[in-house]
């Protein structure tokens, strides 16, 4: 099966703008920036770039072309990230010793690869196979993927600098911030009964989004909007960190143990509190939502505020009609905002500013089956001691995310921009 000449110019165009979006995003960075590793689960900017190379040199011309003269064999081994039918690769925790490849040679590594697939691509003068247009689709996506991990592990890596520099400057055509949109919080009622979930029909999904499927709800409710930073102070406030009876029995001795008194990047001072942000430290805004808070303390928070959390089926059900519009990394605020921006709908804010964390383990669809090969590795390995996030953030690409996305990290994890929409029961 093959794709037509059309679709193959409209692959070159997707791949273009997608691969030259990595090198604007790390374009704001000093070569010091791009080395460092804060903590075990982030990665330097510079194995960001270079790893997302690999993958198409991988996958697509190593797989599909015999002719094909890798660009430094040795890559293949510092910037494989967890194929373990591959082969061995460099430790996660020690990318931040890499000093050398430089980066002038990633960026020449990624001109190389660049020039090699829009070759391969172009060199099809009438049908791409369909094999190699899904196997570039999974390779753009999975560099969307990794821009928003750039600045995720950015942000982190800076927030540990004494000097807190700043990613960018904040702007002023990105600060939503007139009351004028904000809007009250209010309980949207969904019925249940048997409906369906996942992905079905043209355009990219995951292997872990499909197949669609039927589940049975119980009638709910869900916000209106996710939870705002004063409204999880009131938390806060309220001694929610030292009463353990909010907590389950794991997150509860993570917060002993980590000592966590507040979101991550939050900081208590003389006058009242703030935030740091890719934009610096800022005063802490009220009304944006909450982010980076762990699914612990979305629990937490939710069990406090007498509701909880949806699950990933009440979410998507509830989402599902609702256009894919909000504060996404397109606008560049890389934060939440405060303003609606576009929706009439009385759900707001569904989609970009916050990851929300569901109630929902990361499992198997009935019936789903990973991808053949070594790519069966890029998701069904991890359906282990994860909890599934949906929506989207202010790091997502708009033409990333859709209503049957799978996000999913660890319990304690808090450095993604992750926040918490609360749900109910309805009797």
């Amino acid at each position: 099966m093959a794709i037509d000449q059309v679709a193959a110019e409209r692959l070159i165009g997707q791949f273009e703008r997608i691969r030259s979006l990595s090198e604007k995003l790390a374009s704001k960075l000093q070569n010091e920036d791009t080395i460092i590793q804060a903590m075990p689960d982030v990665s330097p900017p510079k194995w960001h770039l270079a790893h997302t190379t690999w993958f198409f040199e991988r996958f697509i011309l190593k797989e599909k072309n015999p002719s094909y003269v890798p660009f430094n064999p040795k890559f293949d081994y510092l910037f494989n990230s967890y194929y373990e039918t591959i082969g061995s690769y460099h430790p996660r925790h020690s990318r931040g010793v890499l000093s050398r490849p430089s980066m002038d040679e990633v960026y020449a590594y990624r001109d190389h690869i660049n020039t090699e697939i829009l070759s391969l691509l172009k060199n099809y003068e009438d049908q791409l196979p369909k094999e190699v247009e899904d196997l570039i689709e999974i390779g753009l996506q999975h560099e969307q993927q990794h821009q928003e991990l750039l600045l995720t592990d950015v942000k982190y890596n800076f927030s540990c600098n004494p000097l807190l520099p700043s990613y960018t400057e904040s702007s002023s055509s990105t600060d939503h911030t007139n009351s004028e949109q904000k809007s009250q919080v209010t309980e949207i009622k969904i019925e249940g009964g048997l409906v369906e979930i996942g992905f079905t029909g043209a355009g990219f999904s995951f292997d872990n989004e499909r197949p669609r499927h039927k589940v049975w709800l119980n009638a709910y409710e869900i916000s209106s909007h996710p939870v705002t930073n004063g409204e999880y102070l009131s938390f806060i406030e309220a001694g929610g960190y030292e009463q353990p009876e909010h907590w389950l029995s794991d997150g509860w001795a993570t917060v002993k143990k980590e000592k966590w008194k507040h979101p991550l990047y939050w900081r208590k001072s003389e006058d009242g509190w703030y935030t740091f942000t890719l934009t610096g430290e800022k005063k802490l805004n009220l009304d944006e939502p909450v982010c980076h808070v762990s699914f612990y303390e979305a629990d937490a928070f939710a069990r406090w505020s007498g509701k909880r959390l949806p699950t990933e089926a009440e979410w998507e059900h509830a989402m599902s009609s609702l256009p894919i519009e909000g504060n996404f990394v397109e606008e560049e605020s890389f934060h939440p905002m405060v303003g609606e921006l576009y929706s009439k709908s009385p759900i707001k804010k569904a989609f970009g500013d916050v990851w929300e964390w569901t109630s929902s383990p990361y499992t198997s669809y009935p019936q789903s089956k990973p991808l053949e090969g070594a790519l069966g590795e890029y998701n069904a390995k991890f359906m282990c001691n994860q909890i599934v996030l949906r929506g989207g953030s202010c790091a997502t690409s708009k033409w990333h995310i859709r209503p049957t996305y799978r996000n999913f990290f660890q319990a304690d994890k808090r450095w993604q921009f992750s926040g918490i929409r609360l749900a109910g029961d309805l009797t």
